[in-house]
């Protein structure tokens, strides 16, 4: 095994930070139209021919480069893809609003015949995986910072952005001087949790909440408890102020002042939560072809007296989040961030759910979150290396010994 492969887990979840920072440039002609510089980390999970699941970890390498097919199509809408060993690729396409500039997709091209990167994968082709929730943009003729990590989740593939620096529309061909932070490099300088700010659409952070309490809710049906689950929620909403201003609302569920509902099929279940007038609709279903049930819709309704039109409403109905096997019941004691759209998203701190085949009022076997086993790993690398460390000080010990006798009997 390699020293990346037995460091890699420890890359991607931050104890080393060595992802090389590279910078790249879309021209059109002698004229740049974007600027990045960027650290990148993948997290793939995959199906291997033994019917396995594995998961590769790895950075954008050095020899990463421009690809011939990014383009500024006229300097309206710059495409940067990023194109790196293995056939693999990262890409970003950003537009112009107004006085501002913004990315409006990431997408990210896997390509499964990479013996290298996906040793004995089952699929050919490529994953080819998009997300529209990065909340990456700036005013014009200035730069967009965010040295803090940064994840999107895109279902079997999370990627890690640090030490972000873009630009599109860059004067004179370089990065601006005036910079715009992202919310995670901001510190929070007022102890209220709701913060405006008059850049559109970049919010600054408010001060976060402590850890949701985590709460026990169950859903009956004719038969008794037909759905069980436990989860600490923190709500993460972005809306617009009556003076059209952006506003970031960051809040928890409390379970005291919760009421749980819903209902059960053999094949779909909902959990709705109530509290006070914040409504929540978890909604899960069975994929019949891997015998697994998935989250497929999540939708949220609140009043918010601050916001235009005193509501916001958020939902999507093609999600695929706590995927488990069926007759078991998801568990993550890892936080854990379901994104809905750009403007709505849930921290979900230690998860058990089980919304099908529950007997006795009692949870199945739990089947792990990959970023729980991913975390297993490290005490397992760094014992092993202690373990190693202590060896070869306890033989160099011997071997130093020895030579002394050795010596001693000379004389």
């Amino acid at each position: 095994m390699s020293l990346y492969r037995l460091l890699a887990p420890l890359l991607l979840l931050g104890f080393l930070q060595v992802a090389l920072m590279k910078r790249f440039e879309v021209k059109d002609g002698s004229k740049v139209c974007l600027l990045a510089e960027l650290s990148a980390n993948f997290s793939v999970n995959y199906k291997t021919t033994a019917k396995k699941e594995a998961t590769v970890l790895f950075s954008l390498p050095e020899d990463a480069q421009v690809s011939n097919h990014s383009n500024c199509n006229n300097m309206t809408a710059p495409l940067l893809i990023i194109s790196f060993e293995g056939g693999h690729s990262l890409s970003m396409n950003f537009s112009r609003v107004n006085t501002s500039y913004k990315m409006d997709v990431l997408a990210i091209s896997c390509n499964w015949s990479d013996q290298t990167h996906f040793p004995n994968a089952s699929s050919s082709g490529y994953l080819i995986k998009s997300s529209r929730s990065m909340d990456i943009s700036a005013k014009i003729n200035t730069t967009y910072k965010c040295t803090s990590d940064s994840t999107v989740h895109m279902n079997n593939v999370n990627l890690t952005l640090s030490h972000v620096r873009m630009e599109a529309f860059p004067p004179n061909n370089n990065f601006s001087s005036k910079e715009t932070k992202c919310p995670a490099d901001l510190t929070p300088t007022a102890p209220t949790t709701t913060l405006v700010t008059t850049l559109t659409p970049t919010t600054a952070a408010p001060p976060t909440p402590q850890n949701p309490t985590t709460g026990n809710y169950n859903v009956t049906d004719s038969k008794g408890i037909c759905l069980l689950a436990k989860m600490g929620l923190q709500l993460n909403i972005t809306y617009a102020t009556p003076d059209n201003k952006t506003a970031l609302k960051v809040f928890n569920i409390q379970p005291n002042s919760t009421g749980a509902d819903g209902n059960c099929t053999s094949d779909h279940a909902s959990l709705q939560l109530t509290d006070g007038p914040t409504k929540l609709n978890f909604v899960f279903v069975v994929n019949a072809t891997t015998s697994k049930f998935y989250l497929k819709e999540l939708s949220v309704s609140i009043d918010l007296p601050a916001a235009r039109g005193k509501a916001f409403m958020a939902k999507n109905e093609s999600l695929n989040y706590l995927q488990t096997t069926l007759g078991k019941s998801y568990v993550c004691r890892s936080e854990q961030t379901l994104q809905v759209n750009p403007n709505f998203s849930i921290n979900a701190f230690e998860i058990q759910v089980q919304p099908f085949r529950v007997n006795d009022s009692k949870y199945a076997t739990a089947e792990e979150c990959q970023m729980d086993k991913d975390n297993m790993l490290i005490p397992i690398i760094v014992g092993a290396a202690l373990a190693g460390l202590v060896l070869i000080v306890l033989i160099a010990y011997l071997i130093g010994r020895k030579r002394s006798h050795a010596g001693y009997q000379t004389i």
